[in-house]
């Protein structure tokens, strides 16, 4: 048994952020179904990078374990279709602009109406409220808005954006607690709710450090590499063999990688012995680690530190932390078997349980592949009324 067995999602979002929370919540146990587009269905379908039967690992990388149903939302008749469904669901998720799905007569007033302990999660880029709330965006767009952007990158260069796109993926893990968080309550109360989940909101709650230092300071902190502005050390320092090895200590790692480094001198200091004297003569600090560090291979130093209990972490690219013997062991890559691509790599749901069944990698769907399926085993239509319904175009 999987701990979410038994519920049920209707998953009207695409690209990224929604597509990521319900594959989350399929691999632990959720059915959940994916409402597409007739004859394109969610555009990430065509997104790089394209595989050789014609299929996106972009795609395949937010979409696993998932049934694929089409639906021509602008037709009344897959409307109704849609509500029929919904009043047989747990959650509904949707991440069109506010008033979009109202607009189909599928918002939450209506579908609640059917379904009255229903979980309706509505994720925007701005919210349903507020002088935004009618823009569209993308995650660089959110990065840039809410100051992830400013801080990102070196002190003399241009602002960056993060090698991974955090809006949507950080949007995409509160998407899951929202519905999990809606559940719980809906269990206690039994009634339903509407969740209004921006991501601007989320990327601004992700400034908590950096609204702490302007809250306690007055300080509007900028980009510092890989360092830490209230911390020294901690960064990334270049080795011998050009490898990058990233420190991070506090006073009670400071004398043990000292010695180390064999920084005598910094460590018979007084001035140095606690985080704000270090950060104080953050120049001095660091020029000495550079110049000692860069006399060592990244290899021996890093058992070096690590051997002193001294927190110490290559700098690895994807390739290497995927094929590191530890995310091996871990069983941190797995793979699906999927009709049009075979034999797939991908990353497993990273959540292991002593109690209840292992999430499993599922395979991502056809386009529509459950449409058919659905409408006769759960609506009880008929053949005929299914053929109908494809030859107008509503699925």
């Amino acid at each position: 048994m999987k701990p979410l067995d038994g519920i049920r999602i209707l998953d009207f979002s695409r690209v990224l952020a929604g597509p990521m929370a319900t594959q989350i919540l399929a691999e632990l146990g959720a059915t959940v179904t994916k409402v597409e587009r007739p004859g394109g269905g969610d555009e990430s379908r065509i997104f790089e990078p394209r595989l050789p039967g014609g299929e996106s690992a972009y795609f395949f990388a937010f979409n696993r374990g998932k049934r694929s149903m089409t639906l021509n939302l602008k037709s009344p008749k897959a409307q109704a279709i849609a509500a029929r469904l919904a009043a047989r669901h747990d959650v509904v998720l949707e991440n069109f602009l506010p008033g979009d799905m109202d607009r189909f007569n599928l918002g939450y007033t209506q579908l609640s109406a059917l379904n009255p302990q229903l979980i309706y999660v509505s994720n925007t880029g701005f919210g349903q409220s507020g002088p935004y709330r009618n823009r569209a965006g993308y995650d660089t767009v959110f990065q840039a808005l809410s100051g992830i952007m400013h801080l990102t990158g070196h002190p003399d260069s241009p602002p960056a954006k993060t090698g991974v796109p955090i809006a949507d993926m950080t949007a995409g893990l509160w998407i899951a607690i929202a519905i999990l968080t809606g559940l719980v309550g809906r269990a206690r109360s039994q009634k339903g709710c509407h969740i209004d989940l921006a991501m601007m909101d989320i990327q601004a709650s992700l400034l908590a450090l950096a609204a702490a230092r302007l809250f306690a300071l007055n300080e509007d902190i900028s980009r510092s590499g890989t360092e830490h502005p209230g911390r020294v050390p901690s960064a990334a320092f270049q080795c011998r063999d050009g490898g990058w090895l990233h420190i991070s200590g506090s006073d009670q790692h400071w004398l043990g990688m000292c010695k180390v480094l064999r920084l005598d001198d910094l460590a018979a200091n007084p001035a140095l012995a606690k985080n704000a004297g270090r950060v104080a003569n953050r120049n001095q600090v660091m020029d000495a680690m550079r110049t000692a560090i860069a006399a060592r291979d990244r290899e021996s130093l890093a058992e070096d530190l690590r051997a002193s209990g001294i927190p110490a972490g290559e700098v690895n690219t994807v390739r290497e932390i995927l094929d590191d013997p530890h995310m091996r062991e871990r069983g941190t890559v797995g793979t699906f078997d999927h009709p049009a691509e075979g034999h797939f790599p991908a990353l497993r749901t990273p959540v292991n349980f002593d109690g209840f069944d292992p999430p499993q990698i599922g395979c991502p769907p056809l386009l529509g592949a459950d449409t058919d399926d659905i409408l006769k085993h759960e609506l009880n239509l008929s053949a005929a009324e299914i053929d109908e319904l494809h030859n107008e175009g509503v699925i």
